[in-house]
């Protein structure tokens, strides 16, 4: 049984040597994430390098994913580097301060647009919500709040505004840079963080292309104001990922699992791809074993259809980077083989505005119903391949292509297999019998197997025309 649902692992320092990079992509590893926040443009570029000419060492195939860091809203730091906060005493946010004054009564911010966004009764979240923050009065320059939930509290941690209303845009000068770095490295996936409405997405795109990049938008759902534009957001971007933490501040814990599983469908049923990811397996950091509960969470993920689930700081920083993969591959594995009987007929209704939609439909219904051993999609932009994939049949999908780029992107897709083939003509029935050689010569499929095979009769993204249904002799 090969796993359905991609893994995508954070790189850092606990994954920067090729023998560890090796090892996670041998353990399951499909797409890798350079998280532009930390790090400089030149160990991106090498994580890049290291990571393409591992990939080809291995003959897999393996995405690569750039994250913006976006306007990520930080208060500065504390003179003795932290401080403990006790409930109910006066705590304030000074945009005057000094960014190295920091103490227990106050700490610099600097951004001044706070000041706007909130109002006395206003709750601010810090460091993922570990503390909470009541606005008691706002004046020129600084916040003054009574701390609802105390603790440690160290320098450069998040602030989110509970129920969201931030007017931070969705992409910085910072990012601006980021975006042309990503382009020169050509990643397969961009990644825009706080997205607040498809205006962030569409500005990306329009930056990514003038810097002459081709990679696909990712928009990550973490401010409560993208929930509320959620189709429109998914419609402008190529993939969207559920980003659990900044999230679950912004809207709360209790509203986050039913918020996940409306995401995974929307996504789903719009035919994009989708990440669930933050703290999926948080204990493992420090720990060679995960708990039950994140056991639960990344089977639930992957029961909810999600294409892949993504490790941060387990695969970044963490003690067990390739152990983590491996647990993570073994749950996806546990959960897929549970039966996903309503996606499977999901779609059915629908009506096709394009032939390639209408022939993956046909195919996906076909494939179920004959007891098919395999789909094999010949495809030049992946797209046939990935609209299959919607229908979440378990019946797996051979994605022969001759484009790399194309390749990397469906390793990103749920219950998709990339493999790179360049039939030696396109016409006729020579590349359909060649696809089925290259297949019997990987060991995916064998004699008697009854294969479903799409095809187009003309190139370009979008040209898949015929089905054809093959037993492999």
């Amino acid at each position: 049984m090969q796993r359905k649902t991609k893994i995508l692992a954070t790189l850092g320092p606990a994954s920067d040597s090729p023998d560890v990079l090796k090892r996670l992509i041998q353990a399951g590893v499909n797409v890798v994430r350079i998280n532009f926040s930390h790090g400089d443009a030149d160990a991106h570029r090498k994580r890049v390098a290291t990571v393409r000419e591992t990939a080809a060492a291995l003959g897999k195939s393996v995405g690569v994913l750039a994250d913006l860091q976006g306007p990520k809203i930080r208060i500065e730091s504390f003179a003795d580097g932290k401080v403990e906060l006790q409930n109910g005493q006066a705590f304030t946010l000074d945009t005057e301060m000094a960014a190295d004054a920091g103490t227990a009564d106050a700490v610099a911010i600097y951004y001044k647009p706070l000041l706007a966004d909130v109002k006395p009764g206003s709750q601010l979240m810090v460091n993922d919500g570990a503390i909470a923050l009541k606005v008691t009065e706002v004046t020129d320059t600084k916040i003054v709040t009574e701390v609802e939930v105390g603790g440690t509290l160290s320098g450069r941690k998040g602030v989110n505004l509970r129920g969201g209303g931030l007017s931070a845009g969705g992409l910085t000068e910072q990012d601006f840079g980021h975006i042309k770095l990503a382009a020169e490295m050509e990643v397969d996936f961009l990644a825009v963080s706080f997205v607040r409405g498809a205006s962030d997405m569409h500005q990306a795109r329009r930056m990514l292309t003038e810097a002459g990049g081709n990679a696909r938008l990712c928009a990550k759902i973490e401010r409560a104001e993208a929930i509320d534009a959620l189709d429109e957001i998914i419609a402008a971007s190529d993939v969207v990922m559920v980003a659990r933490g900044d999230l679950g501040v912004e809207i709360g814990d209790p509203e986050l699992p039913g918020v996940q599983k409306r995401i995974i469908a929307q996504a789903r049923e719009m035919n994009r791809l989708v990440i669930t990811a933050t703290q999926m397996m948080e204990s493992m950091i420090e720990n060679p074993v995960p708990t039950r509960a994140e056991v639960l969470d990344v089977a639930n993920a992957t029961l909810d259809g999600t294409d892949a689930v993504m490790l941060s700081a387990e695969s970044a920083v963490g003690k067990y980077p390739v152990a983590t993969v491996e647990a993570m591959s073994r749950i996806c594995l546990g959960a897929e083989r549970e039966a996903t009987r309503e996606r499977q007929t999901a779609g059915l209704s629908s009506h096709f505005r394009r032939t390639d939609e209408a022939i993956a439909m046909a195919t996906s219904y076909t494939a179920r119903n004959m007891h098919a051993d395999a789909i094999v999609a010949l495809t030049e932009s992946g797209t046939t391949a990935m609209l299959m994939s919607r229908q979440d049949a378990n019946i797996p999908i051979f994605a022969l292509t001759q484009y790399p780029r194309t390749e990397n992107y469906l390793a990103m897709c749920r219950n998709v297999y990339p493999v790179a083939f360049k039939p030696s003509e396109l016409d006729g029935s020579r590349p359909i019998n060649e696809a089925i050689m290259r297949l019997k010569e990987t060991g995916d499929i064998a004699a008697g197997h009854r294969v479903l095979v799409t095809k187009g009769d003309f190139t370009g993204a979008g040209g898949t025309n015929a089905m054809k249904i093959v037993t492999v002799e």
